[in-house]
C-alpha cells in the first residue's frame, strides 16, 4: 500500500497523435516544395504530412469520388475534380475554394498544369481534352481526336513551348499545338491503353509507357522511334533529372555497364506489377538497375500487388512510389559498402490500415507499435513518426491477435495468432519468424506470453482449446523452428477471445464467448476457479499487477473484477453504452482504461468505481488498446481504421491550470485597478479577455450612465478580433433578453454596428444564428418603447387641459395683464401696487410660466369668467404634485 500511494492518480489522457485513413487509391499530387501530399479518400481531399503522415486538413468534395487532382508549380493553387464532373480550384494558404465550373461530359481522369500557372489542361472519359483558363475559368482549347478515354496529360515543361500531350486507352498519344488548336502528330506504336507520359530535360524526347510491357522512346524532331522492352506492366515512368541522388547512382552505373559514348542517353526509372523499381538508358535499350526484393507488402490478392504510380520528388528528396494497396514508400538512392549503389528505402506511410484488430508495444523502450489489421501481414510503426518500418509477413490468413514480451536473453519478442490456424513468435530486430506452431485446429483468436520467465506462451482457438507452447528451442533469430504444445486443455464450451497470464506465471485466465471467465494453474491447466456473473461473452481479461484480483470486460456492458482465491464479484463498473471490449489496469492496478463498441475510451478509478474522464476520438467500436508498460501510454484502434496515441497529460494539465489561475489573479487586480483609476477601455478589454460577463456588463452600464470621455467602449470593440465579437455578440443576445439590462445591450449593439462594416460582420462565426437571437428581443423591446411614447402623448394632452403643462411662452407681466394675479393669487382686482409686485416676484421666483390657454381667459370679460371654489383649487393643486 505504501509503493502504490507514491504513485498519483492519472486524472486526463491526450491524444497527441493520430494515424487516420488518407488515401484510398487513385489520384494524388506532391507539393513543390514536397512538405505534404494531397490524396483523394472517397469523395475528399486529404492533406498529409509527407513526414509524420499526420493529416493537416480535409477538404470536403461534393458527394462523388474524387478522380484527379494536381497543383500549380508555384504551390499557391490545388485543382482537383471527380465523378461529378465539377473542376474545383482551392487556394492553398487559406485552403477555401475560389472557383468551380463543369467542363466533361463525364469524369475528369487528368489533370496538369501550365509552368505559367495561367492554365490548366483536363483529360475527360467522355474522349476530349480541353484547357482552360484558371482566372476565368472558361475553355480556350476543346480537343476531340481519341476513341478512348483519356487518361493522362502533359504538358511541354518548356513554357514558351506551346504543345500539350495526351494519353488514352485507345494506345494512342496525341500531341497537341495550343497555337493553332490542332492535332500535330499521333502516335500509335502502343498495344494496349497508355498509363504515363514523361518528356526529357531538353524537352526533345518524349517517352511513354504501357501495359504492352514495353516503353515507347520518340524524337519529337522527326518523331523517330526507339523501343526499350521492360518485360512487365508499365504504371509509371519517371525521367531521371541531372544534379540529384538518382542522377549520381545512374553514373555509377552507367560507367561500368557503358564502355563507348556515343550521344547523351536518356535516364528514366519504371515500375509496374513487379513492385520494384528499375532504372533504364535509352540507349541500347539497358537495364542499368533493378531492386533485388519488392519493398511492397506480400498478398495473396493480385490486385494488391505492385506498384500504381511513381514521382520524383523536388529538392533532390528522392522517389516516391505508390502500392497497389495505398502505400507510400520513399527511396533515396546510396552507396553500399562493396561500391555498389542501391535504392535505400527510408519512409513508408500506410494509406489505409483497414480495421484494427489488436495492437502491442515493441521493445524495451517501447518506441514500436505492432499492429494486426484485416490482413495476414503485421506492421510495425516507429511511434515517434508513425511511419510504417517494417511488415512481418508470414501467415496465410488474417491475423486475428498478439502480444509481446521481452525474452530472457533481452531481445525483444512478438507472437502472432491468425485464422490460418497457426501461430508464430517473430525476432524484432531481425524482423524474422522464429517459430511456429501448427497443432491448432481453428482460428487462433487469443495468445498471451510468460509474464515473469518468458520461456512460453499460450493460446486459445475457436476449437474451444488452451495450448501452452514451449519457447525452449528458439534461439537462432534467423532459424524457423516448429513450437512445442506443453499443455493443453478443453477450456470452454464457446470460442475463446482473451488470455492473460499472471504476474508470477502460476495461474493462466481465459474469458470466452460461453460468458464465463476461468481461472487454471500453470503449467498443467488445472481448474481453479469458474467466474460466471456476466449477462454476454467476454472480450477481455488481466490479472492485476499488485492484487490477488483479476478484470474482465464483457459484452453486457460492463467491467468487473473477481478475487482469485475464491471466485467472487469485488465491483462492478457500469458506463459503457455497448460492449466493453479491451480493459487493462494503470497506475499499479488502481486505476482502469476501457474502450467499447460504443467509440468511447474510459477512464476509471478502482477504489471509487467510478468513471474520471471519457474520450471520444473513434467512429467505430475499438477493439484494440495498448499500453506501454513503462511509460502507461496508450494507443486505441478500431473500426474507422484510425490508430489514435494517447499520452498522461495530468501534471501538466495541473501545472497549465495553476498557471492560468496565478495570470487570472494578476490579470484580476489589474482590472480593478483600470477601475479604480477610471480606464474603463483598458478595464472592458481585462474583462473581456477574463471572460468575465457580469463585470462587462457592470463596466458597459457605468460608461453608459457616466457618457464616458473618449468613447470608451468604441475604443474596446474595435480592438476584439473576429471570434471576440462572436463572444461579444453572444453577451449580447444574453442581456438582450432582460429589460433590465436591454438598454445597455441595445446601446453595445449600436456602437457594433457604427464601427465595423457589413463586410466585416458578415466574416463573424456564426453571424446569422447570432442575430436571430437578438432580433425577437429588439423588436419587443422597441414595441414596448413605442407604447410607451403613445401614452406620454394622453398625459401630455390631459396635463394641457388640466392646465398644468404650459407650452413655451413669454410670462406675462403684471402691467399687461393686471387680473392674471387677482385669478391665480386669490388677490381682489384693486389690489395694491406693492401686493401685485410681490405676486409677480413670487411667480418669477419659482420660474412658472403662464400658459396662453389661461393667458386668453384673462383676457376675456370678468362676467364670463366664474371664481373657482376653495375645494376646486386644492384639487388641482393635488394634481399638480402627482404629474410632478
Amino acid at each position: 500500500m505504501v509503493a502504490r500511494a507514491t504513485h498519483s492518480l492519472k486524472r486526463s489522457y491526450r491524444c497527441v497523435q493520430s494515424l487516420q485513413q488518407f488515401y484510398s487509391g487513385g489520384p494524388f499530387a506532391i507539393s513543390p516544395d514536397g512538405s505534404f501530399l494531397a490524396c483523394g479518400c472517397g469523395e475528399e481531399i486529404k492533406i498529409v504530412d509527407s513526414s509524420t503522415a499526420a493529416v493537416r486538413r480535409t477538404l470536403e468534395g461534393d458527394s462523388e469520388a474524387v478522380t484527379a487532382i494536381t497543383i500549380s508549380s508555384d504551390g499557391r493553387l490545388l485543382y482537383s475534380a471527380g465523378h461529378s464532373r465539377l473542376i474545383r480550384v482551392w487556394d492553398i494558404p487559406s485552403w477555401k475554394c475560389l472557383r468551380s465550373w463543369k467542363g466533361h461530359d463525364g469524369p475528369v481522369m487528368g489533370m496538369a498544369c501550365h509552368a505559367s500557372g495561367g492554365l490548366l489542361a483536363t483529360a475527360g472519359a467522355d474522349k476530349r481534352v480541353c484547357v482552360w483558363d484558371v482566372d476565368g475559368g472558361f475553355c480556350t482549347h476543346f480537343f476531340k481526336g481519341h476513341e478512348g478515354v483519356v487518361t493522362n496529360v502533359m504538358f511541354h515543361n518548356d513554357p514558351n513551348n506551346l504543345l500539350l500531350f495526351s494519353g488514352s486507352d485507345d494506345a494512342c498519344v496525341r500531341i497537341w499545338n495550343l497555337q493553332s488548336k490542332k492535332c500535330v502528330t499521333v502516335l500509335k506504336e502502343h498495344f494496349s491503353p497508355v498509363t504515363s507520359l514523361a518528356l526529357s530535360e531538353d524537352g526533345n524526347t518524349l517517352l511513354s509507357a504501357s501495359r504492352d510491357k514495353v516503353v515507347n522512346v520518340w524524337d519529337l524532331h522527326d518523331y523517330s522511334l526507339k523501343t526499350v522492352p521492360t518485360y512487365e506492366m508499365v504504371e509509371s515512368i519517371c525521367v531521371i533529372p541531372a544534379g540529384t541522388c538518382f542522377s549520381t547512382l545512374v553514373s555509377n552505373l552507367s560507367t561500368r555497364k557503358r564502355k563507348s559514348k556515343t550521344s547523351i542517353p536518356i535516364h528514366f526509372l519504371t515500375v509496374g506489377e513487379r513492385g520494384v523499381v528499375r532504372i533504364w538508358s535509352s540507349e541500347g535499350a539497358v537495364c542499368l538497375y533493378e531492386q533485388r526484393s519488392s519493398d511492397e507488402t506480400p498478398s495473396s490478392d493480385e490486385s494488391r500487388r505492385g506498384f500504381r504510380s511513381a514521382v520524383m520528388l523536388p529538392s533532390d528528396q528522392g522517389l516516391i512510389c505508390v502500392t497497389a494497396d495505398q502505400q507510400f514508400l520513399f527511396y533515396s538512392a546510396m552507396k553500399s559498402s562493396e561500391e555498389t549503389s542501391q535504392l535505400n528505402l527510408y519512409r513508408r506511410l500506410v494509406g489505409y490500415n483497414e480495421e484494427v484488430l489488436d495492437m502491442r508495444f515493441l521493445g524495451e523502450e517501447e518506441q514500436y507499435l505492432a499492429v494486426a489489421t484485416n490482413q495476414e501481414q503485421v506492421r510495425v510503426y516507429e511511434v515517434s513518426s508513425m511511419s510504417c518500418s517494417y511488415v512481418l509477413a508470414g501467415h496465410t490468413d488474417t491475423v486475428v491477435c498478439l502480444d509481446s514480451c521481452i525474452s530472457s536473453l533481452g531481445s525483444a519478442l512478438l507472437v502472432t495468432g491468425s485464422k490460418d490456424n497457426t501461430v508464430r513468435v517473430w525476432d524484432v530486430e531481425s524482423k524474422n519468424c522464429i517459430g511456429i506452431g501448427k497443432n491448432n485446429m481453428g482460428a487462433v483468436g487469443a495468445v498471451a506470453f510468460s509474464r515473469k520467465h518468458r520461456n512460453f506462451f499460450v493460446s486459445g482457438s475457436c476449437e474451444r482449446m488452451i495450448r501452452v507452447w514451449s519457447l525452449d528451442g528458439v534461439s537462432d533469430a534467423y532459424h524457423e523452428s516448429t513450437l512445442k504444445v506443453k499443455a493443453f486443455v478443453a477450456a470452454h464450451d464457446k470460442d475463446i477471445n482473451s488470455l492473460a497470464v499472471a504476474p508470477n506465471d502460476s495461474l493462466l485466465c481465459s474469458g470466452s464467448e460461453d460468458r464465463t471467465a476461468c481461472i487454471w494453474r500453470l503449467p498443467d491447466l488445472v481448474s481453479l476457479h469458474v467466474l460466471k456473473g456476466h449477462k454476454r461473452g467476454i472480450w477481455s481479461v488481466e490479472f492485476s499487477p499488485v492484487d490477488q484480483c483479476v478484470m474482465t470486460s464483457s459484452g453486457d456492458k460492463t467491467i468487473k473484477i473477481w478475487a482469485i482465491s475464491d471466485g467472487s464479484c469485488l465491483r462492478t463498473f457500469e458506463g459503457h453504452n455497448s460492449s466493453v471490449l479491451r480493459a487493462a489496469f494503470l497506475t499499479r492496478g488502481t486505476q482502469l482504461i476501457s474502450c467499447g463498441g460504443d467509440g468511447l475510451v474510459k477512464l476509471w478509478t478502482v477504489k471509487a468505481s467510478e468513471c474520471i474522464a471519457t474520450y471520444d476520438q473513434h467512429e467505430g467500436k475499438v477493439w484494440a488498446l495498448a499500453v506501454g508498460k513503462k511509460t502507461e501510454m496508450l494507443a486505441t484502434g478500431g473500426t474507422d481504421a484510425t490508430i489514435n496515441m494517447w499520452h498522461d497529460c495530468t501534471a501538466a494539465d495541473k501545472e497549465e491550470a495553476f498557471h492560468k489561475e496565478e495570470e487570472a489573479i494578476l490579470r484580476g487586480q489589474e482590472l480593478e485597478n483600470a477601475v479604480t483609476d477610471s480606464d474603463y477601455t483598458k478595464a472592458i478589454q481585462l474583462a473581456f479577455e477574463l471572460r468575465r460577463p457580469h463585470k462587462l456588463l457592470d463596466l458597459f452600464s457605468v460608461t453608459f450612465r457616466s457618457g464616458g470621455d473618449g468613447d470608451p467602449i468604441g475604443k474596446a470593440i474595435s480592438a476584439l478580433g473576429k471570434d471576440e465579437l462572436r463572444v461579444l455578440l453572444e453577451y449580447i443576445r444574453e442581456w438582450n433578453t432582460k429589460p433590465k439590462f436591454c438598454h445597455v445591450a441595445q446601446f453595445i449593439l449600436s456602437r457594433f454596428f457604427k464601427i465595423f462594416p457589413p463586410e466585416e460582420i458578415l466574416e463573424i462565426k456564426g453571424i446569422g444564428e447570432l442575430i436571430e437571437g437578438i432580433l425577437p428581443y429588439s423588436k419587443r423591446h422597441f414595441t414596448r418603447m413605442d407604447r410607451h411614447v403613445r401614452n406620454t402623448f394622453l398625459l401630455d394632452y390631459t396635463l394641457t387641459q388640466m392646465k398644468v403643462l404650459e407650452p413655451e411662452t413669454s410670462v406675462f407681466s403684471s402691467k399687461t395683464h393686471p387680473r392674471l394675479h387677482q385669478e391665480e393669487d386669490g388677490h381682489p382686482r384693486n389690489a395694491s401696487p406693492k401686493e401685485n409686485g410681490s405676486t409677480n416676484n413670487s411667480l418669477s421666483d419659482n420660474n412658472i410660466k403662464v400658459p396662453t390657454a389661461l393667458a386668453s381667459e384673462v383676457s376675456e370679460p370678468a362676467s364670463l369668467k366664474k371664481r373657482k371654489s376653495s375645494k376646486s383649487k386644492k384639487k388641482q393643486r393635488d394634481v399638480t404634485l402627482i404629474s410632478v
